[in-house]
């Protein structure tokens, strides 16, 4: 099987956010989920792509946490395709299919950037209750205050499920410290991936800045998180941020010292509506792994 590392979300070596990508054989079958999660493991990146061709331009992707199988990761997706191009697998202007457990998602890719369908975005629940706000925010390590923060932690899903919890500024978003275990606790309760934070505290021609936590899947933090800023923009919508058809640039990564610049957009015509996420990527490394 070949492997290659990719920094997605990025047009910079080291910046973005590392995915390790496996390109099974051509006819080959994915090996047992044991098998690929070791690999994960070994490669010790916060997900790892599993891509078996299927056709011209289309795809199954399964994706491995360290610790577990998930249902859709967005910038594993990102280097995916951007490394099946760099393979000479898709070209550099075509539209793909990638079937995943969160469902069957378009993607599209011009000029070395790929765009990529989340799933149908859902809103679970809203977290109104201010005990289990400030539960929330305790756990985070970030000082709750209502007069400064009006909007409140909804649960939503593009593809995984994570609550989004609003902040009043870029010093409340990078002083916060979360206690890990009881985050992990926290996330088996709400049956969530993670938490998504951030603040709409941000320079001209950002939408917002954002931090990613997920140590219920061995992610402490992460450094660009497609499913979750599709669903922040989702959120965003619901609340009125942003408009039907708006376009969304959000910053992640920066207090990790790997900087990610993630593209939103989103088109929603009455019950319908479609979230795309997207960025570029660069290869890091690649070779092969004797399974």
């Amino acid at each position: 099987m070949k492997f290659l590392i990719v920094d997605a979300f990025t047009e910079t070596a080291f910046g973005g956010n590392p995915a390790g990508v496996v390109v099974l054989s051509e006819g080959a079958d994915f090996p047992s989920d044991e098998v690929m999660v070791k690999t994960a493991a070994e490669l010790r990146y916060s997900e790892t792509a599993f891509i078996k061709k299927l056709a011209e331009n289309e795809f199954k992707i399964r994706y491995f946490t360290p610790a577990a199988e998930v249902d859709l990761c967005g910038h594993a997706t990102i280097g995916s395709f951007c490394a099946l191009m760099h393979m000479g697998i898709v070209s550099e202007n075509c539209h793909c299919i990638n079937h995943t457990l969160a469902g069957d998602l378009n993607i599209n890719i011009k000029d070395g950037f790929v765009m990529m369908d989340m799933a149908s975005p859902v809103e679970i629940s809203t977290i109104e209750d201010e005990a289990a706000i400030r539960e929330l925010y305790d756990v985070m390590g970030a000082a709750y205050n209502p007069t400064n923060i009006e909007l409140l932690p909804k649960l939503i899903s593009t593809g995984l499920p994570d609550i989004m919890m609003p902040l009043a500024s870029q010093a409340d978003l990078n002083a916060m410290e979360p206690d890990m275990k009881a985050l992990s606790d926290l996330s088996a309760r709400y049956k969530v991936t993670g938490v998504h934070a951030f603040t709409l505290d941000a320079e001209d021609g950002v939408t917002a800045h954002t931090r990613n936590f997920a140590p219920l899947y061995d992610i402490d933090e992460e450094a660009a998180t497609g499913t979750s800023n599709g669903a922040l923009t989702y959120y965003f919508y619901l609340n009125n941020i942003v408009q039907a058809k708006d376009h969304c640039k959000i910053i992640q990564g920066e207090k990790m010292e790997r900087p990610s610049i993630i593209l939103t957009e989103i088109n929603a015509e009455g019950e319908d509506c479609l979230i795309k996420v997207g960025g570029s990527a660069v290869i890091l490394a690649e070779g092969e792994i004797n399974i």
